[in-house]
């Protein structure tokens, strides 16, 4: 439904409206053309006349003249074409916490609108319907949320809800990049049954379950192979090589948005490998991935790393903690980018992860580190700096 732009009357104006081809009044800081009125006026035209141009606020509550109805403000509120605010107003407004509860202004030319738009304006990132990070941590209103988008309620179990609810991939998609917020970062319900506790890790799970194997696989390797030097080599070789397994699982599995098979079987499994966590990217503890998803991702590369590095067990072994242990800090610097104040270089990450979320979920694929982002041109540009004058 088309809208009207309702503008700032001068009080000049305001007062030059004062016969009858055109009468406006005031109530507060509203204007109204009362002009048509003025026959039908029960008192008389010469009444409201005698307030033309001027505000009526006493005379409308004024017992002894006439007590009006409601009725009488309904008239008015048919009449209103726009707002006026004098001096004694912009001195309430000036020192108000809530201006805009006081005087709904708008421009009355063409510069002024202009100027207002460039003083507001904020870029609305059509993927996301965000503009700032700010925005990823707004609570959602649930109600609202499903009567418009039709997609997930969350106050329900949310996994079933994907399984049963026979959207496009196109409209999946859409919505599950669109961020909501619920209440306050708490986790939405996903199973609603006795399973609802193993979908959900807390940070500290990560260093507690793999940095003792990581530490284990180290120390024999630094036997096996004979020293430090070697040991440390293949360990940072593993480190080196997670750093490309990081940006390749990010882009080409979590994000294989495009190849997703449109049946409810992969958009369900989408889901619960990375969908949530870009439909709920503040949830605490549906961000660091659970011990059991990781050892399904993980046996394939110890599998791997041993049919490459054949010639010597331990080798394969040191590459493979040096990797572990490179996604202890991926698991870690992830949880932190969303939940921590942060050192100026981990700020800047920050910054540019959380633009992954709320602007840009087609690149930006790098947690730890940009690096093959800028190699194979995913890097996101810097967000959009507006300046308020």
């Amino acid at each position: 439904m088309a809208t009207r732009t309702i503008p700032t009357i001068p009080v000049a104006e305001l007062k030059s409206h004062n016969t009858s081809d055109s009468c406006y009044v005031t109530l507060g800081t509203k204007v109204y053309d009362i002009t048509d009125f003025l026959d039908d006026h029960p008192g008389g035209g010469q009444l409201i006349l005698d307030y033309a141009g001027k505000d009526i606020t006493e005379i409308m509550k004024d017992e002894i003249s006439h007590t009006h109805s409601d009725s009488a403000y309904e008239i008015l509120d048919d009449c209103l074409v726009g707002y006026v605010a004098d001096e004694n107003v912009m001195d309430i407004v000036t020192n108000s916490s809530r201006p805009d509860e006081i005087v709904p202004l708008q421009p009355t030319t063409a510069n002024g609108a202009a100027e207002l738009n460039k003083a507001t304006e904020k870029t609305i990132y059509a993927a996301t319907g965000m503009s700032s990070e700010e925005d990823l941590s707004r609570e959602t209103d649930i109600s609202n949320d499903y009567t418009k988008h039709k997609f997930l309620d969350l106050n329900k179990p949310l996994l079933m809800q994907v399984w049963r609810g026979n959207f496009t991939k196109k409209f999946y998609l859409e919505q599950v990049h669109r961020p909501r917020h619920y209440k306050g970062g708490a986790s939405a319900p996903l199973f609603g049954n006795f399973l609802e506790p193993l979908s959900m890790t807390p940070w500290w799970v990560v260093p507690m379950v793999w940095v003792p194997p990581v530490a284990y696989g180290t120390y024999l390797s630094y036997f096996g192979l004979g020293g430090p030097a070697p040991t440390i080599a293949y360990w940072m070789l593993g480190l080196f090589i997670w750093t490309i397994v990081e940006y390749g699982l990010h882009r080409c599995l979590f994000h294989l948005d495009d190849h997703l098979p449109d049946n409810r079987v992969f958009i369900t499994l989408h889901f619960l490998l990375h969908g949530i966590h870009h439909y709920l990217p503040m949830d605490r503890y549906r961000l660091v991935m659970p011990p059991t998803l990781f050892v399904a991702l993980a046996t394939p590369f110890w599998k791997l790393a041993h049919t490459v590095f054949f010639y010597n067990w331990y080798a394969a072994v040191a590459v493979f903690c040096g990797g572990i242990f490179g996604y202890i800090c991926y698991d870690l610097t992830h949880y932190f980018l969303h939940h921590r104040n942060l050192p100026a270089y981990w700020r800047e990450l920050k910054k540019y992860h959380l633009q992954h979320h709320f602007a840009d979920y087609e690149n930006g694929f790098g947690v730890t580190s940009r690096f093959w982002d800028r190699i194979f041109g995913t890097e996101l540009p810097p967000p959009r700096v507006l300046k308020m004058t």
